[in-house]
């Protein structure tokens, strides 16, 4: 089976690639702006008919979108987020109509969760920033292109190269510097959100089973951890793993304006269970033991920045 790989240079493609590399039979194509890549694409300014130009020769059975900014002004998150996928369904019913198409999408497009409850696929999206905004436009743009899609709806992805972009990585990279000096005191910003974590490795696995799956699939899965789970729980385990003997401390209104909005999110991840057979298999200690012991080996980029 050939498969192309967008955004592979990122946090989730890196490990979406990995995955993919090792199973028998695939033939495994990198799509980017790099000088490496195997087929040279930049969703965020190419025109549909150059993008479907790149999209024919490479021929793939499936495309899996792995592309997208976390970061950034309004016009970078649109240009990556929304245009870009908006750009690639409109390449792909032009060079490759056959293709089945596999994007990430985010958790963050639902908006605040109510506490105690799981969001399901069919409940409504309400986002509160640009960033989630932006990730529904282009899951519209996928759900409403007409192709063989669907687009996986991630949580707050944690495991082995998380970026210094989100928190469990900002967190390890602060405990590094902290050592084991017991004087040492970590100032964060408020961590009583609770969110939905799982671990990337699980992400990359619920792309090979949709990239592989037989038939039609939901144009829309979670996949999450399937729990929602205190922020602070996440850095205090992840001291731990640190063996971190300093002070925590949060400094109200420390936290980002996203984590004030939301304070609850959790997904139901029933149906990707039904649709795919896919069910987290790293729990959360797992996670942040992977994370902190890979901390100095791994350091991808953030999802959406080129490379130099």
């Amino acid at each position: 089976m050939r498969i192309l790989v967008l955004g592979a240079t990122g946090y989730l493609g890196g490990h979406v690639v990995e995955r993919l590399r090792a199973r028998p039979g695939t033939q495994l194509l990198v799509g980017g702006r790099s000088p490496d890549a195997d087929v040279a694409v930049d969703l965020a300014r190419g025109g549909p008919r150059e993008l479907a130009e790149a999209l024919a020769g490479a021929a793939p059975a499936v495309v899996v979108n792995c592309a997208g900014a976390t970061g950034g002004d309004a016009v970078t998150l649109a240009e990556v987020n929304a245009r870009g996928p908006a750009a690639l369904c409109a390449a792909l019913r032009e060079a490759a109509p056959a293709a089945r198409l596999v994007h990430l999408g985010s958790a963050a497009e639902y908006g605040p969760g109510t506490p105690g409850l799981r969001v399901r696929e069919s409940d409504p999206a309400g986002p509160v920033g640009p960033y989630g905004a932006t990730k529904l436009a282009g899951t519209v743009a996928v759900t409403a292109s007409g192709l063989d899609a669907v687009v996986l709806r991630v949580g707050n992805p944690v495991g082995p190269g998380a970026p210094p972009t989100g928190l469990p990585g900002r967190v390890a990279a602060l405990l590094g510097e902290a050592g084991r000096d017991p004087d040492a005191t970590l100032r964060l910003g408020d961590l009583s959100a609770h969110r939905d974590f799982v671990d990337v490795r699980d992400v990359a696995a619920a792309a090979e089973l949709a990239a592989t799956a037989v038939g039609p699939l939901p144009p829309l899965l979670n996949i999450g951890g399937g729990e929602a789970v205190p922020v602070r729980e996440l850095v205090r385990r992840l001291a731990t793993a640190a063996g971190f003997r300093g002070r925590i401390t949060e400094a109200g209104g420390g936290g980002s304006a996203r984590s004030a909005q939301v304070s609850w999110q959790c997904s139901d991840i029933s149906a990707a269970r039904d649709a795919l057979g896919w069910r987290p298999t790293h729990g959360l200690d797992v996670s942040v033991a992977a994370l902190w012991a890979a901390r100095a080996v791994r350091s991808p980029r953030p999802e959406g920045v080129p490379a130099p």
